[in-house]
């Protein structure tokens, strides 16, 4: 397979991937504190609120795919597909939105509040999103250029991780719905900026690589765009991995708030461990990448979910321990969960282009139908990881409250919230490991 081997300045690529830390915001901050929020300062039953974050993704599993078309059709009628991306100028709307919950609401009220808000967002979160990642889809570039893009991307997408996973449980570590408001408007202000700029450099990276349109086939039925990416045994493969990856990793973000303050009854700890989990990720990235170019994505890819299955696993040993025994064994297996972590964005997102260039020899090429169904495969996740989360702590009896109370959970209670932190997510990754097997593109390259 060849292609142009165009390649980017760090310039360039530094302002496409700013787009990403506004991303960052929203993926990390619902993820890590919309489940505490609900049940632990909203008052909203647990398996109740798991169904307030899995239901809005429904819609995106609709969404997506039909963007994906839509974002292709668009690329051949304007030569971009910046058009679509503007929506991501309001996300921030939603986002205050979300956390500001009128007094008068508590419990189902205030999970229907929350939930209708988070359709909003995600919705705008959609619009953005797709357009934006197929962009490298359609660069005339390599295999390793492409690598390259995602690297950049990965790692402005950490800093954004990093960013929102300290300063927003920092900013609401108080438990008052007010302090809650104030870190969404304060990271509504950064989406903002972040999406901006990325309109910027999402043109002026296709000015210096060159802009591939979609072929005349990509846009007119989803359902067709839908079917010729399900066939693609390779990226169904992929798909099928990452949906795993992602609830486990969103799983994780949810259960981090739940580990700190009943395990080590401290919840200032959760802005320490999001900084240990996600600063290895901004040095892991590059190396990554450079490694990729002698091992194959493929391969980084399984031994980055291999550790992160493993590191699950050696969470036991910090959540069996007290004090600060077990506060730093935590944190040293969770710095190497971090590591692991960045390996498994930056591969996993750097295969989808590889698999929109193999589909193009092939004579299929339908980029933003393979975002779409990407996009749609991540949407899930990030809803599945906490519902699965929120239902483990709802089957050992776990007790929601309101902002300002503090209740005591049973012993059952905590053996949920320990095993759903630590083996259920090793088990999902296993899952994701065996179907990333069944991938084989990278032997073409």
């Amino acid at each position: 397979m060849t292609s142009s081997q165009s390649v980017a300045g760090r310039g360039t690529l530094a302002v496409y991937a700013s787009g990403s830390l506004g991303m960052g915001v929203w993926v990390t901050v619902p993820g890590l504190l919309l489940l505490y929020f609900l049940t632990d300062v909203l008052g909203v039953p647990a398996s109740l609120a798991g169904l307030a974050l899995l239901l809005p993704k429904v819609v995106d599993i609709v969404v997506h795919p039909l963007l994906g078309s839509r974002s292709d059709r668009q690329a051949r009628r304007y030569g971009h597909r910046r058009r679509m991306m503007r929506t991501g100028l309001l996300l921030g709307v939603a986002m205050v939105a979300m956390f500001t919950v009128p007094p008068a609401l508590t419990g189902p009220p205030a999970a229907l509040w929350v939930a209708g808000w988070f359709v909003v967002g995600n919705l705008l979160f959609a619009g953005f999103q797709v357009p934006y990642l197929t962009t490298p889809s359609d660069l005339l570039v390599g295999y390793h250029e492409r690598t390259r893009v995602f690297m950049f991307r990965m790692v402005l997408l950490t800093v954004g991780l990093l960013g929102a996973g300290i300063a927003a449980p920092a900013l609401s570590a108080a438990g008052d719905r007010g302090d809650y408001t104030r870190m969404a408007l304060l990271l509504a202000t950064v989406m903002l900026v972040s999406a901006a700029v990325a309109l910027v450099g999402v043109r002026r990276l296709t000015d210096v690589c060159g802009f591939r349109p979609p072929d005349e086939r990509a846009g007119h039925s989803t359902l067709a765009d839908l079917r010729v990416a399900w066939r693609d045994r390779n990226f169904r493969a992929l798909v099928l991995s990452y949906l795993f990856t992602g609830t486990t990793t969103h799983l994780f973000l949810a259960a981090l708030p739940y580990v700190t303050e009943y395990v080590f009854g401290n919840s200032r700890l959760t802005a320490l461990f999001m900084g240990l989990f996600l600063g290895p990720a901004l040095f892991a990235g590059p190396l990554w990448t450079a490694w990729s170019r002698r091992i194959g994505k493929q391969r980084g890819l399984l031994l980055s979910q291999g550790v992160f299955a493993a590191g699950s696993l050696a969470l036991l040993a910090g959540a069996a321990l007290d004090g600060t025994p077990g506060v730093a064994v935590t944190a040293v297996v969770v710095m190497v969960m971090g590591v692991a972590f960045s390996g498994l964005q930056l591969f996993a997102f750097s295969m989808v282009p590889d698999a929109v260039a193999a589909a193009e020899v092939a004579g299929s090429s339908k980029a933003g139908a393979y975002t779409g169904v990407w996009t749609a495969t991540e949407a899930t996740g990030t809803a599945v990881g906490p519902y699965v989360y929120s239902a483990i702590l709802a089957l050992g009896g776990f007790v929601s409250s309101t902002a300002g109370e503090h209740v005591a959970q049973s012993g059952t209670a905590l053996t949920a919230l320990r095993v759903g932190f630590t083996v259920v997510p090793a088990v999902l990754v296993g899952v994701a490991l065996w179907f990333q097997r069944r991938y084989t593109l990278d032997d073409a390259w």
